[in-house]
């Protein structure tokens, strides 16, 4: 019986790690850049709104430093992002394998938020360079960093097992989340924190978006006036509902889902 036990996580870790592997040798293989392509993104992202919000517009959000208040919301937000997009083509680019394999379906909803997640890691140097170069200072906060990764692991993971097999269902949810993420990106605090918003009402309102608190949390090590107690509850309660809603929803669609592929 212990055999057994132990060789039931084996069976399910052991492809999710090798399809996760595939996935970034398949992203890096042809690629002269390999490694910084995965803190590119994120990187040209925050110097353009740091030159936008410091050097063309009198900045009135974040804090000092700012680039460190950008990379500590958009390295977690390219994660994000990056995850839910390819959520939309989880099961249709590899309809074959999915429908063929004896392998746990979520699988293919997990390797994904673990290469994403995998290249957030790789891109955290980079936000310790500039926190270095820029004078930010390091606070016990950054205790709350492990804490922020479980609960947008949680999140993504949930979210995923509700995306990938509606979008085999109506196709047209991939456009229509592509349109989603857009309108989120500047519904969440990144370029600006939950206490630049006008008015209590809005803050409040903001807290209810499970990101808010996932990313005070990961800036609190920097800016310990960014956490938000209300936003990062919200954030916890969510993020646990999403993925518990997510294997509810998983398990219903999965059969029908494997008829469609």
């Amino acid at each position: 019986m212990a055999t057994t036990s132990r060789s039931r996580p084996q069976r399910y870790w052991q492809p999710l790690w090798l399809l996760s592997a595939r996935d970034l040798r398949v992203r890096y293989s042809t690629s002269v850049l390999g490694y910084l392509w995965s803190v590119l993104d994120p990187l040209l992202m925050s110097l353009i709104y740091w030159f936008i919000f410091t050097q063309v517009f009198q900045r009135g959000v974040g804090a000092e430093p700012y680039i460190v208040f950008l990379l500590t919301a958009l390295l977690p937000w390219v994660w994000f992002n990056g995850a839910v997009g390819d959520f939309t083509r989880a099961f249709l680019k590899d309809a074959r394998l999915v429908r063929s394999t004896a392998i746990p379906r979520s699988i293919w909803v997990n390797r994904i938020v673990l290469a994403k997640g995998i290249e957030f890691l790789l891109s955290l140097p980079i936000l310790a360079l500039f926190a270095i170069f820029a004078g930010a200072t390091v606070g016990w906060g950054l205790l709350w960093f492990p804490v922020a990764i479980v609960l947008q692991t949680m999140l993504t993971i949930g979210i995923g097992l509700i995306v990938a097999p509606l979008v085999v269902l109506y196709r047209d949810l991939e456009r229509a989340t592509k349109l989603v993420l857009r309108v989120l990106f500047y519904a969440s605090p990144v370029i600006y924190g939950l206490s630049d918003l006008p008015g209590t009402v809005f803050q409040q309102i903001a807290a209810f978006n499970p990101l808010s608190g996932i990313f005070s949390l990961y800036r609190t090590g920097f800016f310990p006036e960014q956490f938000d107690a209300l936003a990062v509850i919200v954030s916890a309660i969510l993020s646990v509902a999403a993925l518990v809603l997510g294997v509810f929803v998983f398990r219903r669609l999965e059969p029908t889902v494997l008829k469609e592929l």
